[in-house]
């Protein structure tokens, strides 16, 4: 599923490309008619906590999701219960940039994590566009917490 998140999102952006939605993050200041355009030429559901560019869309025949809490939690509940995380997708997708990861040997990253890391870790993901490395560290316990349920209780 392709996603589109104004810049009122960020939060709701990261945590959606970790769950593994391909997700496009105006996180500059981008005008209304722009995201229409992108979202539009990139055939992306438009989510947005605002109301005018959501009846814009769908005056354009866009698809849109209003969000209207302000809790990631509830968003993300909102998100997922119109589009599911496929749980394969988990973890496919940079938080930062969007670009899909690539599953990596762990000695082409030992230069890049720290000691530790490498020693205690044998998977690693690598965004070849951000130069990040991805491991199964302590963070993962929250997204699999966040994921199992999320898919659990729909």
């Amino acid at each position: 599923m392709k996603l589109l998140c104004d810049q009122m999102m960020g939060t709701l952006a990261k945590w959606l490309r970790l769950l593994g939605f391909d997700v496009y993050y105006a996180n500059e200041k981008i005008s209304d008619d722009e995201l229409l355009v992108v979202a539009e030429k990139e055939k992306r559901v438009i989510v947005s906590r605002d109301k005018q560019l959501v009846e814009r869309a769908r005056k354009r025949k866009l698809t849109a999701v209003e969000v209207a809490s302000t809790e990631l939690e509830k968003q993300l509940r909102l998100v997922t219960s119109i589009y599911p995380v496929r749980k394969e997708r988990v973890l496919s997708r940079c938080s930062l940039c969007n670009t899909e990861l690539i599953a990596m040997d762990k000695t082409v990253v030992k230069e890049k994590v720290p000691t530790n890391v490498f020693a205690a870790h044998d998977m690693f993901w690598y965004c070849k566009k951000c130069d990040k490395v991805y491991w199964k560290g302590s963070h993962w316990d929250k997204i699999e917490k966040k994921m199992k349920e999320l898919t659990e209780k729909g």
